[in-house]
Parts: structure tokens; C-alpha cells; sequence
């Protein structure tokens, strides 16, 4: 009984083992299938989405974050700080809960550890007390985005020994925008002009622009500050002479009769200058009393030295290099403003980074070459040059014929194309970069235009321009233009290899004006013929004269151009006789009627022959001809 129990329940569980079996395939078969059509219907990949999906990625620091960066580049800030100098001198007296007793005690402790001479002053005190009533936020906004700077600031000032508190210099230039550029031109966080700039071998050309690198300008900026120390031996001094330059500097000792301090040569500066530094102490002591006065700094995302460079080896664009690594445009523009077009270019004896934040970098190294070969690409759907094989064409100047082409094989009518070209007058504008010590008539001399002409173009009222203004200059130039025709012409083959001169005898043109000549008592043929510059055949040709008789009063027509280049015989009077005419020398001249516009140089061109020689031939000393004149030219 218990053995017939366990035989019935073995084919049960087999009879459940198959059907479970079977089931199973089915579900697998299934879902092998439902992941075919996922597959089908998968997108298409872009070829950059290709080779990004095959990019090698390693775990570093955070990017810098959208408004961070928004805060970096933030305009508003550079506006105030601007602002907050040109009013400076102004003589109403800020309200500010800040003691004049306490405020010098602080600015003595500053002195105590500060090469500068940072002493009490009420212009100063009135600086000071604006920036704290008007400013505590835009401080704040200011100490985040310094968090970015000051360490690269200060690895630099420290490389040149110089004084730590010139970093805050650079937020009285520029608020720390690396894009800030002022009215006059000056650019980047230190405020180069380019004369400046190009002094301290910061380059710009059509693609770089160092001024907008923050290390390159920091760099120059402490080479000018040393420089200047050298010069005058006095920090204040130093910063003056960076904001307005060391020769009114030196200009406004020698007004003052021969003092040092800048407080007593303020008055002769500039009015920007006698404010850049009292802003500058300000600025100074803001920074160092932010607790006492409630302002918490605002915390900087990143840093300076989070970001790295790495060389390029092809020229990119920010676009491409955006799409790549998954990052904006707008952010490649700040951690690069030193290229003005957004284009990062390769120069084979000169290298160019880019800056990109430090995770961002390692993906850009780890996949260089799938990086250039997307950038190849790119480059291969740019439009090419195409080169087409011409029309066999006919080159003509000022209506005379200069080259002739023609098919080998090619005997029947052919189109060519006739190509005739002119001076046309066209107006062109050039840019005048205004230098230091420039002047209005100065620069009208220079450009040989007049001061009223610069006024017009540039829209200047006064008489005043500033250095690094840039000036519209305008003035003619003649550019030869093409006019092309076609035309059909029957052509034969011909090889042009040297020009081809036919020998023949000398014609005489058809004269297209005519005139009467009266014939006066006594004279003949041969005196009429020789006044008229012509000959005897002609005269009988054009007054139907059978032989050489002729009696006075007689008209005879006399046909003549004044365009007409004629080959013209003269007989040798001796010579002649009524019944034959013997070998006569010929003399072979051309006249030719100067037109407008016409030169000696275009004259000689056309008649195939030079200047010396059709000077001599008329008796000319200098190079001016007038229309209407007549030359001889020999033929």
C-alpha cells in the first residue's frame, strides 16, 4: 500500500515538473522576444552622442555651480564700485553710526602691520561710512567672489615681494569681473589699457585678448607695481600712478612745488584719481572690520585653484567643447575670458589652454583623442572651396585690348567673355586709437583730415579726447572694379607664346570732322597740304581735283579728328614734279588728345610706349597734363 502511495505521488510531481517546464520557456521566449522589439525601437545615436558614450569618467570635485558662476561674472558690482568713485569728492557728509575716535584708533592698528601709510583722513572717513551704509551687501557678494581671487592674488604679489594689501586694489578696478571693461577701453580684473597691456607683454590679436587672464594680468600688474616702487619709493604714489599714470604723477609734484604725500598733491590730480585712493582704504578697511560692522561674507562655492588648464592641440570652439562635457557655454566664457570669440585657437609655435573645472578636466584628458576626433568631424562638414575651370575670357583696360585666349580646337564660333575694369572712387573708414598726450589737431595732421571732419564722425562736442579712445577716420581710395560682357566671336586657333606684330605699310584713317579752307593768293598744294598736316592726295581725294591746279578764294574740304592717331606723308618739295612722283619719306607721327583722368604713366600704357619718351617729344618738364592737350607720339 505505501509503495503503490509513493509510485502514484513520483508521477505527479513529474506530471507538475513538465508543465512548470513548459511555462517556463514560454515566459522566456517572451520576454526574449519583448527586449528584441525594445532594441528595434531604440533612438538613433548622434555621432557625438557615440563618442561620448565611450568616454572613460573619474570621480573628482563638484563643478561650479550655475549662479556661482553668475555671481563671478556679475556687471552690477563693477557699475557701483565705478559709481561710488566718482563720488568721492563730494562734499556732503554721510551719516553712519562709526565714531571719528574709534575709526582712527582702527586705522592706527592697520598702519601698525601695512607698508602703506594708512592714516586718518575726512575724505577717507567719508568713503568709509558710504561703503557701510550704502554697500554691506554688495560687500558681502564681493568677500564670496574673493574667495575665488585673493589666493592667486597673493601667491603672485608674494613671487614679487610686494605688499599683501594690493589685492584689494583689484575690487576698486574692477570689482573682480574678469570681463569688466571701462568707458576708455580698459579690460580685465587689473584694468589694462591696451598701450599697457602690449608694455607688459600681454598679447591681443583677433582671437586672445591676455588682458581678460586673470594670471597673465596679475602677473603684469605686479611687474608695473615693482616697476613704479623703484620710480617713486612710495605706495601711494604706486596706485596713483597705476590709475592715472606716472607722468601726471610726476606732473602734479612739480604743480604742487615739489611734495611727496599724496594728500598734498591730491588736488592736482585728476577728480577719478582723487578718489581711487580713498577707495582703495575703504576698501581695506571693510574688509578687515567686516565682523564689527555686521558683514558676513557670502561662501564661495569653488576656488581659483580648483579649476586646472590643459593644452590644446586643434582649434575648438566653446560650443564643441560645451557639448562634449556636458557644461555651459557661459561658464567655459568665464573660467576663459581671454578669448574673444569664443573660439580656442591652435597656433603651431605658440600654445593656448583652456581652463575647465578639475572633474571636467580629467574627462577632457582621459578621452583626448575621441575629444579630436569628434572635432575632426566637425571640421569635415564644413563647406569646402570648390575650383571650376574657367571660360577662355578677353582681359581688356580702358577699352584696349591686352590679352587674347582662344580653344586649340576650336575654329567656330565661341563665347568668351570680355573683361573691362575701371577706377572706381569708394569711401573707406579706418579707427585712430587715441595715445597719451594726444590732441585734436595732432591727430588731424597725422591723418591729413581737419578737426571739424573728426568732430562729424565721431559725434565730439568738446575738443577733449581721452587715451585709448578710438577714432573713426574716414577717406577715399580708388578700387578698380570689373564689368563682364559676353559676347560670340569667331575665333581661329592661335598660341599666343609672343606678341604678335603685323608689318605693313602706314594708313590713313578715315577723318570723321570736316572743315573749308579758302585758298589764299599765291598758294599751291603743296603749302595747303603742309599746313594742314596732310598730303596732296588727300586733297584731291576729298575735292575731286584732277590735277594740282587751284586759284584763289577756292574752298577745299579738309577732313580732320581730333582723336585720330593718322599715319602722315610729307613730300619732299624739292622733289616734285608734274608728271611723276618720285620715292617720298615718310615721317610717322600720332597725336593723341589727353582725355580726363588720363596720366603720362596710363598714356604711355596704351600707345606702347614711355614717359621719357613722349616728355621729349613734347617738350614737357613736369608730370602735369591737362585735357584737351595734344601729344605727339611716335609711332
Amino acid at each position: 500500500m505505501i509503495m503503490s502511495y509513493k509510485i502514484t505521488r513520483m508521477n505527479k510531481i513529474k506530471a507538475f515538473s513538465l508543465v512548470f517546464g513548459i511555462f517556463s520557456l514560454a515566459a522566456m521566449a517572451q520576454e526574449s522576444a519583448e527586449k528584441e522589439v525594445q532594441l528595434t525601437q531604440l533612438p538613433k545615436l548622434s555621432y557625438l552622442d557615440s563618442i561620448k558614450s565611450t568616454f572613460v569618467y573619474h570621480e573628482t570635485s563638484n563643478c561650479i555651480d550655475e549662479m556661482w558662476m553668475k555671481e563671478l561674472n556679475n556687471q552690477e558690482l563693477f557699475d557701483e564700485m565705478q559709481s561710488e568713485i566718482a563720488k568721492v569728492n563730494s562734499s556732503e557728509a554721510v551719516s553712519y553710526d562709526l565714531s571719528t575716535d574709534l575709526l582712527k584708533e582702527r586705522l592706527k592698528k592697520l598702519d601698525e602691520k601695512s607698508p602703506f601709510n594708512v592714516e586718518y583722513n575726512p575724505t577717507v572717513e567719508n568713503v568709509i561710512k558710504s561703503f557701510l551704509k550704502n554697500r554691506p551687501r554688495a560687500f558681502e557678494r564681493l568677500m564670496a567672489v574673493s574667495e575665488y581671487y585673493f589666493p592667486m592674488f597673493e601667491s603672485k604679489l608674494s613671487k614679487y615681494d610686494l605688499p599683501l594689501e594690493i589685492k584689494y586694489l583689484a575690487i576698486v578696478e574692477s570689482a573682480l569681473n574678469p570681463l569688466a571693461k571701462s568707458r576708455v577701453g580698459a579690460s580685465g580684473l587689473w584694468q589694462f589699457m591696451y598701450e599697457t597691456g602690449k608694455q607688459y607683454n600681454l598679447e591681443v590679436n583677433s582671437y586672445v585678448d591676455e588682458r581678460y587672464d586673470p594670471l597673465k594680468a596679475t602677473e603684469a600688474a605686479c611687474q608695473y607695481f615693482t616697476n613704479m616702487f623703484k620710480i617713486f619709493g612710495d605706495w601711494d604714489l604706486v596706485l596713483a600712478s597705476y590709475n592715472t599714470g606716472p607722468g601726471n604723477i610726476s606732473k602734479a609734484i612739480r604743480r604742487s612745488g615739489g611734495h611727496t604725500n599724496y594728500w598734498n598733491i591730491r588736488k592736482y590730480m585728476h577728480p577719478e584719481t582723487q578718489g581711487y585712493l580713498p577707495a582703495f582704504y575703504a576698501t581695506m578697511y571693510v574688509y578687515e572690520y567686516k565682523k564689527e560692522h555686521g558683514i558676513v561674507p557670502k561662501k564661495a562655492s569653488t576656488t581659483y585653484f580648483e579649476t586646472d588648464t590643459v593644452m590644446v592641440k586643434k582649434q575648438m570652439s566653446f560650443k564643441q567643447i560645451a557639448d562634449l562635457l556636458d557644461m555651459p557655454e557661459e561658464q567655459l566664457r568665464f573660467l576663459n575670458p581671454i578669448y574673444k570669440r569664443n573660439v580656442v585657437p591652435f597656433v603651431s609655435d605658440k600654445a593656448h589652454y583652456i581652463r575647465l573645472p578639475k572633474n571636467k578636466l580629467a574627462i577632457f584628458t582621459s578621452n583626448e583623442d575621441k575629444v579630436y576626433a569628434y572635432i575632426d568631424y566637425e571640421e569635415s562638414k564644413r563647406e569646402k572651396q570648390e575650383f571650376k575651370v574657367k571660360k577662355p575670357r578677353i582681359f581688356t583696360r580702358d577699352s584696349i585690348q591686352t590679352a587674347v585666349a582662344s580653344s586649340e580646337n576650336n575654329q567656330n564660333s565661341a563665347e568668351e567673355e570680355e573683361v573691362v575694369t575701371k577706377a572706381v572712387k569708394k569711401l573707406k573708414t579706418k579707427f585712430y586709437t587715441v595715445k597719451r598726450g594726444d590732441n585734436l589737431s595732432e591727430i588731424s595732421e597725422k591723418n591729413n583730415v581737419s578737426i571739424a571732419e573728426l568732430k562729424k564722425w565721431n559725434k565730439i562736442k568738446g575738443t577733449s579726447v581721452n587715451a585709448g579712445q578710438k577714432l573713426k577716420i574716414q577717406y577715399e581710395t580708388s578700387v578698380v572694379v570689373a564689368e563682364k560682357t559676353a559676347r560670340k566671336k569667331k575665333i581661329d586657333t592661335l598660341k599666343v607664346s609672343e606678341p604678335v606684330v603685323k608689318s605693313t605699310e602706314p594708313k590713313t584713317e578715315v577723318a570723321v570732322n570736316e572743315k573749308m579752307y579758302v585758298v589764299q593768293k599765291g598758294e599751291n598744294l603743296t603749302q595747303i597740304a603742309a599746313k594742314n598736316n596732310i598730303t596732296i592726295a588727300q586733297l584731291k581725294e576729298w575735292n575731286s581735283l584732277e590735277d594740282e591746279g587751284i586759284k584763289a578764294g577756292q574752298e577745299l574740304k579738309i577732313q580732320s579728328s581730333e582723336e585720330t592717331v593718322a599715319a602722315v606723308e610729307k613730300e619732299d618739295k624739292k622733289e616734285v614734279k608734274k608728271t611723276s612722283i618720285k620715292t617720298r619719306s615718310f615721317e610717322k607721327e600720332r597725336m593723341y588728345v589727353v582725355q580726363k583722368g588720363d596720366s603720362l604713366i596710363s598714356i604711355s600704357k596704351k600707345q606702347g610706349t614711355t614717359v621719357a619718351e613722349i616728355k621729349k617729344l613734347n617738350n614737357i618738364k613736369g608730370d602735369n597734363i591737362q585735357p584737351g592737350m595734344k601729344l605727339k607720339i611716335n609711332g
